[in-house]
């Protein structure tokens, strides 16, 4: 498929959405961006912004598209990706669809079934109408202090200056860098032998739950303090940080998890995508807009 010219994009306001756009519009590309949201319009011409709050506008034709929103929603948008006469559909969905559908946590597994059933449903619909489609699994998603993972242990550390590991937090990990998951969107749109088919993608570093924490430390300017806890001790303290509205969604699940590799092979992905992820070094830029 030849380079797009114009690329429609759901989930525009999103982290990973908005990297997407800079990358887009930096190489050449215009971008037609969807938000539930209003947007105040950029003085930019290759940029064009929709709500899903106003009137259908007529956009005419855009083949190649970017879901960077939930997975699960796109369905409410098919209308709109046959209205323009789509050929290829990139869609963003979770390795937690691999990790969590087994979760003894409810919230947990709720997510992982959504994430399946929204693949399924994507690719039925993809093939019934003979639109291209690429699914990308990225693992634990970092950036710019905005994102769900490396933040939130960032803004607990800044918070309680000390962070709780349950054993020795051996697990292995693969933090991927925000702007890596726009970029092999970007790629995935033209990619000659993307069609059809699902990666994972995830950081091109390998290291443990526990280095990983102290990394985030040092970023912070601060001396790590990593405090084993015992899962008992974390059961307590999980119902107490429940009673505030940041920590809500943390269960002993997540602490269970410390200890488990989740580990993917991104190697289809350098094939066919050139996928060349960065190693998990945190800057200044990815810290510094998290406050505790």
């Amino acid at each position: 498929m030849a380079e797009a010219q114009v690329v429609g994009l759901l989930g525009a306001t999103s982290l990973v959405g908005e990297c997407l756009i800079s990358q887009l519009l930096s190489s050449g590309v215009s971008v037609s961006a969807f938000s539930r949201q209003p947007v105040v319009q950029q003085p930019n011409p290759a940029l064009s912004w929709h709500s899903f709050a106003d009137a259908q506008p007529d956009i005419g034709s855009i083949q190649q598209w970017v879901c960077a929103a939930p997975i699960w929603v796109l369905p409410e948008h098919f209308a709109l990706l046959e209205a323009s006469a789509a050929r290829r559909v990139v869609v963003l969905s979770s390795t937690s669809r691999l990790t969590k559908t087994g979760s003894a946590d409810m919230a947990e597994h709720a997510t992982a079934v959504r994430l399946s059933e929204g693949e399924a449903c994507f690719k039925a619909w993809a093939d019934s109408k003979s639109i291209e489609w690429v699914i990308l699994r990225p693992t634990l998603i970092y950036g710019f202090g905005r994102d769900k993972n490396i933040a939130e242990i960032a803004r607990f550390i800044r918070r309680f200056g000390f962070f709780p590991l349950f054993g020795k937090a051996e697990g292995l990990r693969q933090p991927i860098h925000v702007q890596d998951v726009a970029g092999a969107c970007r790629s995935a749109i033209a990619a000659q032998g993307a069609p059809g088919r699902t990666y994972n993608i995830a950081g091109g570093e390998i290291l443990s739950y526990h280095d990983m924490v102290t990394r985030i430390f040092v970023a912070l300017g601060r001396r790590p303090r990593l405090l084993p806890v015992p899962l008992l001790a974390f059961r307590i303290a999980i119902v107490v940080l429940r009673c505030l509205p940041r920590y809500r969604q943390w269960s002993v699940v997540m602490a269970e998890r410390m200890n488990r590799d989740l580990v993917f092979d991104y190697g289809e992905a350098s094939c066919d995508l050139g996928f060349e992820p960065r190693a998990f070094a945190l800057s200044t830029e990815d810290v510094e807009k998290v406050k505790g």
